[in-house]
């Protein structure tokens, strides 16, 4: 899957790029300045896509102060493998204007479900918390981006 930002218990892992220490930011604090609890370096919002999983999901779409687009994926899927890279790429290109996620739908069946997921690769924009827009298939950077508000 590549290079993905953990959340976990309500909180982004965000590696400082001053220190290279770990910090826990929660996720509603992101647009707000959070620094490194080491050497106080702001820290910059994630630029690779955040790991979601039937746990967090409700809660992180529920709280990011961003829109965030979610890749629905699963590792056996062959047009989700080849999406993989514009993911990644969207994340760095859209950091601080949005936010990028998977879910992993093999391991996650519940939120799969609750979204009815029945085709992968699928993408899924929130908005304040709400669904924004929503595609189906092996998309290009520049049509995930079209996505977003």
């Amino acid at each position: 899957m590549g290079v993905v930002t953990k959340y976990k218990n309500g909180k982004l892992h965000i590696r400082c790029a001053s220190c290279g220490q770990l910090n826990g930011v929660a996720v509603e604090k992101l647009t707000k300045g959070p620094l490194c609890g080491s050497c106080k370096a702001e820290l910059s919002p994630p630029s690779q896509p955040v790991e979601l999983n039937d746990g967090n999901f409700n809660d992180f779409i529920r709280l990011a102060p961003l829109p965030v687009l979610v890749d629905f994926w699963a590792p056996w899927c062959g047009p989700c493998q080849a999406m993989g890279p514009a993911v990644q790429s969207l994340a760095k290109s859209k950091s601080g204007q949005a936010l990028v996620a998977k879910l992993d739908t093999e391991s996650n069946p519940q939120t799969a479900a609750e979204f009815r997921i029945q085709s992968i690769p699928t993408t899924i924009v929130f908005d304040k918390g709400k669904v924004f827009n929503s595609g189906v298939g092996l998309m290009r950077e520049e049509q995930l981006a079209s996505m977003l508000p």
